[in-house]
């Protein structure tokens, strides 16, 4: 398991410029101002995201954490960054789609479509306010913060977790033409990156996105506990169940992670078969973006080597072996703070 690894306050060299990093998820909305070096400019501020209580409940609990991380920021913050699971269009200001947002009508569930966010927000704050995708900011958040240390030549983040989210960030050396970085790859209508449904096995397991075979249907939290009751199920000897109290339903990620630390077979053999099946897209990953990092982190991604020294071993025999030489697979450093530190990020290079 890998230790929690927040931005403290005041624990790197104080650098005056300040935003507002915000995360918006479906259960929490986080925010905090955040030094350009990465710390924190002032506690973290959370409430709950009333994600499904409708579009006008979602901007007010955003405004309100907003209000309280700029109120608590030791110095005047410049920008807020927002980081929003979904198809962000940043241009335009508004969600595209957002399946975790909404609201139920006539027992019917509607999530985001084609919703503006920017122009409410924008009404209350008088700084500028950019938007992004929560797994793209994620990457650069690592990029910049985290193990890319601002100078990677190419980021590649992978988070797992309820899904599989991705991120691609590229110094200025890694494309050819007149660019300045890091550059933020999001595709022709902001919507690209989806890495998590890349495509490793046609015909396999279905997802929520309605493909079948995408490294989201291996190796999603879902995925994981399920491969984990079938062998379970098949009387293996372990001791998952045990430190799960007893419950074959209360078996999780973190449970199997518990379990493979003090030895348990069905735990380590499980993570072994994830790591497969990511490692298969990390090697496709490795052949088209030549990174020089590929990062995990999501919450599943504290489970480290136990995933990844598998997930090394397939993107080996997957990539082209002058790519994979160059490339380093390896926990992210940023975790349980990569929404906040993402939109920080993000303000950070949308404003300067």
């Amino acid at each position: 398991m890998l230790a929690e690894n927040r931005p403290s306050r005041h624990t790197l060299p104080v650098s005056r410029r300040c935003v507002i990093g915000v995360d918006l998820g479906g259960t929490n909305v986080r925010a905090a101002a955040v030094y350009e070096n990465g710390a924190l400019a002032g506690q973290n501020c959370g409430n709950p995201s009333r994600a499904q209580d409708g579009t006008p409940a979602i901007l007010d609990a955003l405004a309100a954490t907003i209000r309280e991380a700029i109120s608590g920021a030791d110095d005047v913050p410049e920008a807020i960054g927002i980081a929003i699971p979904g198809h962000i269009d940043d241009p335009n200001g508004r969600v595209v789609w957002a399946p975790n947002f909404g609201e139920t009508t006539d027992g019917v569930f509607r999530h985001w479509e084609d919703v503006a966010i920017r122009a409410p927000l924008q009404e209350q704050f008088s700084i500028p306010i950019v938007l992004g995708n929560d797994a793209n900011l994620a990457a650069l958040g690592e990029y910049r913060f985290g193990c890319g240390k601002n100078q990677a030549r190419c980021l590649v983040l992978l988070t797992l977790g309820t899904g599989i989210g991705g991120g691609v960030v590229m110094a200025p050396g890694s494309v050819q033409g007149d660019a300045r970085g890091p550059l933020l790859l999001v595709g022709g209508n902001q919507g690209g990156a989806e890495l998590g449904h890349t495509v490793i096995l046609a015909g396999g397991l279905d997802c929520n996105a309605g493909s079948y075979g995408a490294i989201e249907a291996y190796c999603r939290r879902d995925a994981i506990v399920a491969r984990a009751h079938h062998k379970l199920r098949r009387g293996r000897p372990s001791r998952i169940v045990n430190l799960a109290g007893g419950s074959l339903g209360d078996v999780t990620p973190l449970v199997l992670s518990e379990a493979a630390a003090v030895g348990d077979e069905v735990a380590i053999e499980v993570f072994q078969e994830v790591g497969h099946y990511l490692g298969i897209g990390i090697g496709n990953f490795i052949n088209i973006f030549a990174p020089d990092i590929v990062a995990v982190g999501g919450q599943i991604g504290k489970a480290g080597e136990l995933i990844l020294e598998s997930a090394r071993q397939t993107a080996r025999d997957t990539a082209i072996p002058s790519l994979f030489r160059d490339c380093t697979i390896r926990s992210a450093q940023r975790i349980d703070d990569a929404g906040v530190l993402g939109g920080a990020a993000w303000a950070l290079e949308a404003t300067r």
